[in-house]
Parts: C-alpha cells; structure tokens; sequence
C-alpha cells in the first residue's frame, strides 16, 4: 500500500499498490501492521455499505462523541468527493477540512482519524462507498456539522440533489 498523508494532521489517503500480471492484478487493502506503524487505529469493529442512487447526493457531516471512531472509507462503484473537517480541539489542523476523489477507478482510499466529521458528494449515478469503523455505531452519540457551514467553506463539485433531512438541518458548528 501507498500511504499519503494529508494537510490534516493523522488523516491519510491509500492507495492499494498493485501487482499486475496477464490475469490482472493484486493489491492490499489493509494490513494491521502497517495502520500501526502509521499510527492510524487499525481495530475493525463495524462495516457499512452505502449506496446512492442520484449524482449529487450528499451524506454528512457525521461523526461521533465521546466514542470517537477511525474510518477507512473506499468507493467500490462510482465516484465520490469525501471531505473530512478535524474537530479535534487542540488539534494544529482544527477545522481544516480536505477534500479527495475516491472511485471505483483509483481504488484509493481515505483513512480518517477519530473525531474528524465526515460526509461525501456522490459524482455519478449508482455510486457505492465501503466503510471500516473501529468502534461500533453508537446512536446517542452521533453529531454532525452542516454540510454547508461558513465555518468551514466546503466547496462541492456538484448541485446537490439529494440530502436528508437531518444532514441539511445539523446547526452550524460552534467549539
């Protein structure tokens, strides 16, 4: 695996290194050792699926406290725009957020730290994101931010057609 850092402080982003031959190719997706060596969390505990039917639907800012969980997100079909915001207070990159292409084409995938929101803009039709979480999903204590906050400034590469209601009504950050 190619591991990039980002401009956010412990965020990266992945790319399966690829051993190619007549029948195709092999790549890693994960190794325990290596998300160590990185510092990244490696325990898996929870994997999702979500599929979206329309170009430009948005799914976040979602994140969850106290119980903090570390994602590693991939489109398997499709193309998205993921943007993660670090809202780690004391954190040198708090409230940056950055944004990268994942689709089915590059395989990358974006490794997410702990309290870090995260939310994506579907860039096709039929588009379907995989996730690892490290901790499990703990209704009561899951947040969001706007998907459009000024605090923020997120530029989206499409119109949005489709966000749900509790994504478009989340308050506006405040620390």
């Amino acid at each position: 695996m190619i591991f990039t850092p980002v401009e956010l402080a412990g965020a990266w982003v992945i790319e399966p290194e690829r051993l190619q031959d007549e029948r195709g190719f092999f790549a890693r997706t994960f190794c325990q050792r290596e998300f160590e060596a990185k510092g990244m969390k490696p325990q898996i505990a929870q994997c999702n699926i979500s599929f979206n039917h329309r170009k430009g639907t948005v799914r976040g800012m979602h994140y969850q406290e106290p119980s903090g969980e570390a994602k590693l997100v991939r489109c398997t079909r499709g193309a998205v725009y993921d943007v993660i915001i670090d809202l780690r207070p004391g954190s040198p990159t708090y409230r940056k957020h950055f944004g990268v292409v994942l689709s089915e084409e590059n395989r990358c995938m974006l490794y997410i730290p702990e309290l870090f929101a995260h939310g994506f803009q579907t860039m096709e039709e039929n588009t379907e994101v995989f996730y690892q979480m490290s901790e499990f999903y703990i209704p009561d204590n899951a947040k969001g931010v706007r998907w459009d906050d000024p605090a923020f400034a997120i530029q989206w590469p499409c119109d949005i057609s489709v966000i749900s209601e509790r994504d478009r009504t989340y308050p506006n950050f405040s620390p």
